[in-house]
């Protein structure tokens, strides 16, 4: 009988031994600080310590959709890009760096990048761009008016083409100048980069997207200030002979 007891004595202790180091392995605190010569990743998602996406860097088999307060939303057009999402405290996205670059099947150039910044809840304020294909390059920076999200959120924008898809081919350019007239899209205001006859150019435009001054320098290198109206007209004319 004392052997019993000396062996269920034995077994107890080494069971409580046990489990003290289970207890302590798995309480063990997650490694601070960590240092590696190379990862080799598919997406990597930085969350803050209550798991919110802040940024995500990622390939284009994993590439994430969009993000509202906290919510993704499916985005497929979005599966030909690897790149990077920025996202704010709130879970919102808020800009991104995209690129790709293939030659396809009937030898077409497909390739650009593209990073932008958003404004708050909204959509595209600046964007620097940069496009190849076989007939043309471009590369350029665009800076954006962008309603406030309380005049015009993501979901409207996405309302209004589907309403405008309901609509004769000959109504939906009246469609769109009526919200734009109510302020209520967003309207390029400034656009610089190279032209499609190698040229270069400075637009600025106007509250409603209008262009009302050009600075031009064609491939040639002759150098032209255009002022226009609000039709697009020509109105006056600065270059180095005049």
């Amino acid at each position: 009988m004392s052997q019993l007891r000396t062996f269920f004595a034995g077994a107890t202790t080494m069971a409580a031994a046990l489990a003290a180091v289970f207890a302590l392995t798995g309480a063990r605190e997650p490694v601070k600080n960590e240092r590696f010569d190379e990862i080799t990743v598919g997406r990597i998602n930085i969350v803050e310590p209550d798991g919110t996406k802040r940024m995500i860097i990622s390939n284009r088999a994993q590439f994430p959709g969009d993000f509202h307060q906290g919510k993704e939303g499916a985005r497929p057009d979005r599966r030909s890009f690897a790149g990077m999402i920025f996202v704010n405290e709130e879970g919102t996205e808020n800009g991104g760096f995209i690129q790709k670059g293939s030659i396809g099947e009937n030898g077409k150039i497909d390739a650009g990048l593209s990073l932008t910044f958003d404004r708050f809840r909204q959509d595209q304020a600046l964007q620097l761009i940069s496009t190849d294909s076989a007939n043309h390059q471009q590369t350029g920076i665009r800076i954006n008016d962008v309603p406030m999200y309380k005049v015009s959120s993501i979901e409207d924008i996405k309302k209004f083409g589907a309403e405008a898809e309901k609509l004769p081919q000959a109504e939906q350019a009246a469609y769109w100048k009526k919200l734009s007239d109510e302020g209520r899209l967003s309207e390029n205001r400034i656009y610089l980069g190279n032209t499609r006859d190698k040229g270069s150019a400075l637009s600025l435009k106007d509250a409603k997207g209008r262009t009302r001054m050009m600075l031009i320098v064609s491939a040639a290198g002759q150098a032209e200030i255009q002022m226009l109206d609000e039709t697009g007209k020509v109105v006056k004319s600065i270059t180095p002979s005049n």
